[in-house]
């Protein structure tokens, strides 16, 4: 399934098209790589998404098509969940890289 759709489908993100905005501006990873939108999404896969303030890593459990919204947890599990303060998110701006 196509990353985009999988974020949408496990409603981590709640639009598709959000979805593919974010993974477009390089704010996403599988296992360690940055992933674009089309990029397929299997079961074990690791995904990181950068939301600026706060950092979100799941392990994805289970891929389907469709779900009901109460058991779209049950795709995805969150392995760690930080938040940036604004000290951070000032050096990271000032960061050349």
């Amino acid at each position: 399934m196509r990353l985009d759709k999988f974020l949408k489908v496990s409603r981590i993100i709640k639009r598709r098209t959000l979805a593919k905005e974010v993974c477009d501006g390089d704010r996403v990873q599988i296992n360690g790589r940055r992933a674009k939108a089309g990029a397929e999404v299997k079961v074990g896969d690791m995904i990181v998404i950068d939301f600026g303030r706060r950092q979100l890593s799941v392990q994805v459990l289970e891929v389907r098509e469709n779900v009901r919204a109460a058991e779209a947890r049950e795709l995805y599990e969150v392995t760690a969940e930080t938040f940036r303060t604004e000290s951070t998110l000032a050096h990271l701006e000032d960061d050349p890289e």
